[in-house]
């Protein structure tokens, strides 16, 4: 009688190596006084800059984005300007008054459950 051979299966193995960057972008704002009061709906932009290979920028509205802020709150927003780029980012936002020594957390991801993960940006012009 002969003996069945039976195949040992193959092993195959693959890795995925996801990089992270981390940085700072910082956005002053010269003449406060001189932005607030221009209008819900109207922004100042930081100049666009680089980090982690995408391009972004930090849009400030001093009387806030939308009629519900009332011109009472201000709003910060940061937005993708890459083309064509589907990015996963963790941030954090913070405003600093002009004597540097008051810094307000507007928001961070950072807090946020590995489940809930990194917020998404989609495309170009994507803001969070």
């Amino acid at each position: 009688m002969d003996a069945i051979r039976v195949p040992k299966p193959s092993l195959t193995e693959s890795t995925s190596h996801t990089e992270t960057t981390n940085g700072t972008h910082e956005f002053k704002i010269s003449g406060y006084s001189l932005v607030k009061g221009m209008g819900v709906g109207k922004y100042v932009a930081s100049e666009t800059f680089t980090l982690g290979g995408y391009s972004w920028a930090i849009y400030f509205y001093p009387d806030g984005k939308s009629p519900e802020d009332n011109s009472v709150y201000v709003s910060l927003f940061i937005a993708l300007a890459s083309e064509g780029a589907d990015v996963r980012a963790l941030f954090e936002l913070t405003l600093v008054d002009q004597s540097g020594n008051e810094r307000h957390k507007v928001h961070s991801h950072f807090g946020r459950t590995l489940e809930s993960g990194p917020y998404t940006l989609k495309y170009r012009g994507s803001m969070w």
